[in-house]
């Protein structure tokens, strides 16, 4: 599985303060520790190669899962791939590309040309595409200079505007509204944003999996493995 990770830590908001992000742990971990329990190896990527950010403050030091598969990563998520590197060199070994969660997500991804040239080849070659939280901002970067972005149609859950302007604001988990509206963006490129509220939801449509939040990140671990068992089990 190749894992998009993002390189960027701070979000700027509206404000002019900025955020401390990057990829959050439990929505980037989690998945992962099912999906490599299942026996599948996993690349780290990212658009320049430079480290993936984790949210340290949200890092969970008692749960065995997650911090398990960070030794199991750590070195990788320090010294990923340059994602052009991946594409270039081929990605036929790949079996799903995994973009987390984390409002870093949204820093960077959604405007890469690499980022739509990989979800083009695992569009084209229907292989599995999973996301959550903020993940899905990265689906902004397959409509780019298009006239239709190729997931309109697509189904899928996300972290809801309504709680990154509203509650995220209003208890200071957020220090400024964000450049942008995630559902409201996803929603004018064609993509239908299922949810509106945080439930730990997931929904699978095609080959697209995605989840709503951290509470989603079991539970779309193992969609995940049902999916890759499903499509390459034999």
């Amino acid at each position: 599985m190749l894992v998009i990770a993002t390189d960027e830590r701070y979000m700027l908001t509206r404000n002019g303060t900025f955020f401390s992000t990057g990829n959050h742990p439990v929505e980037t971990l989690l998945p992962m520790h099912h999906i490599m329990q299942a026996g599948y190896a996993v690349d780290i990527a990212t658009i320049s190669g430079g480290p993936g950010k984790v949210e340290w403050w949200a890092f969970p030091r008692e749960d065995e899962a997650v911090t398990g598969t960070w030794d199991a990563t750590r070195a990788a998520f320090k010294a990923p791939h340059r994602l052009a590197d991946v594409i270039d060199a081929g990605l036929d070994d790949y079996a799903a590309v995994f973009i987390p969660g984390g409002h870093g997500a949204m820093n960077g991804l959604p405007s890469s040309p690499d980022v739509q040239r990989a979800l083009d080849w695992f569009l084209d070659h229907d292989r599995l595409i999973i996301s959550i939280c903020h993940g899905p901002a990265a689906f902004v970067a397959a409509g780019m200079g298009r006239e239709t972005n190729p997931l309109s149609g697509y189904s899928v859950v996300a972290f809801p505007d309504a709680l990154d302007f509203g509650a995220n604001l209003e208890i200071g988990y957020l220090p400024g509204e964000m450049p942008w509206k995630l559902g409201e963006t996803l929603t004018e490129q064609g993509l239908t944003v299922q949810n509106d509220d945080m439930s730990g939801a997931t929904t699978r449509d095609r080959n697209v999996l995605t989840g709503d939040s951290p509470l989603a990140a079991h539970q779309l671990g193992k969609d995940a493995v049902e999916a890759l068992l499903e499509s390459f089990g034999d």
